[in-house]
Parts: C-alpha cells; sequence; structure tokens
C-alpha cells in the first residue's frame, strides 16, 4: 500500500446545533496590557438567524482505496501540511506509522515543537485512522485496549458564567448529570490586581461549597500569571482539596513550576502546549507536575501520545490529555490502564460544534463516553449538513 495523495478540504454548513450565550473567558498571558484585557468571549444566539461554518480535514489517500480522515484542523496545520508534509508523505508506506512519525520530526530544523508539530500530529492522526480501517479494527484495539468500555469525562466549563452563584448553580447541574470531575478557568491574572485575586478565590471557594469537600475540582489559568501571582493563588488554594491547577505558568519554565510545587500542597498540570516525549521528560525528571496534559492534536499525535503515556506512568503521574478535539485522546484513553489516563476532558461549550459534521458524534452519558465501534478513529462526515465543499 503506497500514499496518492493528502488531500485538504473545507466543508460549509448551516449551523443547527446548541448555542450557548456569550459568556466569561480564561486569563490569558497579554492580559497584562489592559486593551487586551478587556477583550470578552464573543457569543451567539439563534435567534440571530442561521450561523455559516466552516472546517477543514485532511484526508490520506492510498492506491488501494483505503484512507484515514482527521479533522477539524487549524489552517495553520493545514499550510503545514501543504508545504512540507503532503510532497515527503506521497509514495510512501501508511501503515509504517513509527517510521513516517520519526522522519517527519527530523524532516525541519523547527520540526520538534510549535506550530509545525502540530501539522505533524494531525498527519499521525490520520495514519492511524488509515490503519484502523485498513485492518477492520477501533484504534484502540491496536494499541492493546480496551482497557473499559467507556471512559469517564469530566466537564471542561471554559465560556460558562464565573460569577460565584452562578457558577455554582451551574456546576451542581453538571454534577447532577455524572460528570466525573470539573474544571473552571480562571479569568483575573496580573493585570487585574487585588479586586481580580479576590475574584478568581471567590469563585473558587463557591464551587467547592456548592460540590462538597470530595468532589474532583480542577482549575485552569491558561499561562495567564506570572510566578509571585501563582504563588500568592495557591496559598489561598491549599485548603480547598483541588485536583489540579493547570498552567499557571507557561510550561517552559520549569524551574518556577518547580518552585510552584515545592511550596504548595496544590497539585499542578500541565501539557497542553507542550511537545514531545523530551519536553515532558523535562518537567517529570525536575519533579515539576503532578499531572500531564499533552494533547495529540498538538503534542505528535496518537503515536507520540502512548510513549508520553509509558514516560508518566513511570513517574506515576497520571496523563488526562488536553481536549483540544475528543477521539484521538479517547482511544488513547481506552487503551491504557485507568491509573494512567483516568479522565478525557471535554469542552462542554465547544465540542458540539467541533463534531458538528461528524457522524456519528461522541458525547458523554451519565459522564462517561462510550469507545467508539467503527474501525479506525469512528470519524466520518455528515454529508447531509455539508452545503459546500473545497479543496485546498
Amino acid at each position: 500500500m503506497k500514499i496518492t495523495d493528502v488531500s485538504l478540504f473545507k466543508v460549509r454548513g448551516a449551523y443547527t446545533g446548541p448555542y450557548f450565550p456569550p459568556g466569561d473567558r480564561q486569563a490569558q498571558m497579554i492580559d497584562i496590557y489592559p486593551e487586551f484585557n478587556a477583550q470578552a468571549m464573543s457569543g451567539r444566539r439563534r435567534d440571530e438567524g442561521p450561523e455559516i461554518i466552516s472546517e477543514i480535514y485532511v484526508e490520506i489517500l492510498t492506491d488501494e482505496g483505503v484512507s484515514g480522515l482527521f479533522g477539524p484542523i487549524e489552517d495553520y496545520q493545514a499550510f503545514i501540511i501543504h508545504k512540507f508534509l503532503r510532497p515527503f508523505l506521497v509514495g510512501r508506506d501508511p501503515l509504517a506509522t513509527e517510521l513516517l512519525y520519526d522522519q517527519m520530526i527530523r524532516l525541519h530544523r523547527h520540526g520538534r515543537s510549535g506550530m509545525f508539530m502540530t501539522g505533524v500530529s494531525v498527519i499521525d492522526c490520520a495514519l492511524w485512522d488509515l490503519k484502523g480501517k485498513a485492518w477492520g479494527q477501533p484504534i484502540y484495539r491496536l494499541l492493546g485496549g480496551p482497557t473499559r468500555s467507556a471512559v469517564p469525562a469530566y466537564a471542561s466549563m471554559l465560556g460558562y458564567s464565573i460569577e460565584p452563584e452562578e457558577a455554582a448553580k451551574i456546576a451542581l447541574e453538571f454534577r447532577d448529570q455524572g460528570y466525573a470531575a470539573q474544571k473552571w478557568f480562571f479569568r483575573y491574572g496580573p493585570g487585574d490586581g487585588e479586586a481580580g485575586m479576590a475574584k478568581n478565590v471567590a469563585l473558587a471557594y463557591a464551587l467547592r461549597e456548592a460540590l462538597g469537600p470530595y468532589y474532583p475540582l480542577m482549575f485552569d489559568a491558561y499561562m495567564g500569571w506570572d510566578a509571585q501571582y501563582a504563588s500568592q493563588m495557591l496559598h489561598h488554594l491549599n485548603l480547598l482539596n483541588v485536583t489540579w491547577v493547570e498552567e499557571p505558568l507557561p510550561p517552559e519554565r520549569v524551574g518556577s513550576f518547580q518552585r510552584l510545587k515545592g511550596a504548595a500542597s496544590v497539585p499542578l498540570a500541565t501539557g497542553e502546549h507542550v511537545y514531545t516525549r523530551w519536553q515532558v521528560k523535562e518537567l517529570l525528571v525536575n519533579n515539576a507536575i503532578d499531572f500531564v496534559q499533552t494533547d495529540p492534536d498538538w503534542t505528535g499525535g496518537i503515536t507520540e501520545l502512548v510513549k508520553i503515556c509509558a514516560l508518566a506512568s513511570a513517574f506515576e503521574a497520571p496523563v488526562v490529555a488536553h481536549g483540544h478535539s475528543l477521539l484521538a485522546a479517547l482511544h488513547v484513553a481506552g487503551s491504557q490502564s485507568p491509573a494512567v489516563v483516568p479522565y478525557v476532558e471535554y469542552l462542554v461549550r465547544h465540542q458540539a460544534r467541533k463534531q458538528f459534521f461528524h457522524k456519528p458524534q461522541y458525547a458523554p452519558e451519565y459522564g462517561r463516553i462510550a469507545l467508539p465501534e467503527l474501525p479506525g478513529l469512528g470519524l466520518a462526515l455528515d454529508e447531509s449538513k455539508i452545503e459546500a465543499r473545497e479543496a485546498l
């Protein structure tokens, strides 16, 4: 079997899924500048009329008619594929995923991190989809699973109100829906002074009081703090039995993570912006984090995430992949011990839109997501929702 083409295409259609009113966004690194801090999260109401949305997908085609699909992907990933990876892949064996992955990360001098790595990642996921279809098996079976029939999902609450009383009410609703845990997003950072810190703390206390002392509760700072601010916030959170605080700092600041972890009892997590096992290793050998959150869409695909799971398990640091999309992380979780991968992340306000063009769609039922039964990723496009298709 040989790769004959790597197809990039965009689909468009009228979105008919759930709408959410404008909500609160998370803190961001650039918020120390007031003109950026003032920006709010956008939203749309259904009564504003039909919304035309578009998404980009990549499909790997072969001379034997088997193909591998992945998406939606970002436009910058499509550019990397078109410019660098498509010419390299045509004519090669798509089932040799280990070989192709190793060659792709050696292909470019800037190819082991950042945006180039995200292009490699989505190609790797598409290759695994192709391999599963070629052998008629879901990917988790090719990886050694299943280790369970369904994986617990935690509710990732980006975009919901962070007004303490309203957030507490929403948190109870999601707990009662059966979600195994919840993650909420801090809005305020160093640019907001003491008043902003007080609002962060008030949110955390309101959620803990509503959910009770033992329900798993996480928080995400999205790299929006500095070391001093993070130290103060962790001091305030010490008594709340927080499962983790995510990305209090950019992940490359390993020494700062190490100092934070040594000074507070709150577990730390990062990985969404970490690429490959080598960057994860630096965090683990320096005892800088407690949870690894590498995303298969970005860190190197399914091939690399499996290696990261093996590495993290040796340090007894659970892997809970960031939930940019769902399926790749779900298959890896379904092939790993629950002690290694306890949850998958489900971004409540974002997954319906990300999966709008998909058939079937995957969502938690009483807090658990069933493993796909279709071969490969279990990803297919719903042609009834596609009004236009454009080759890129």
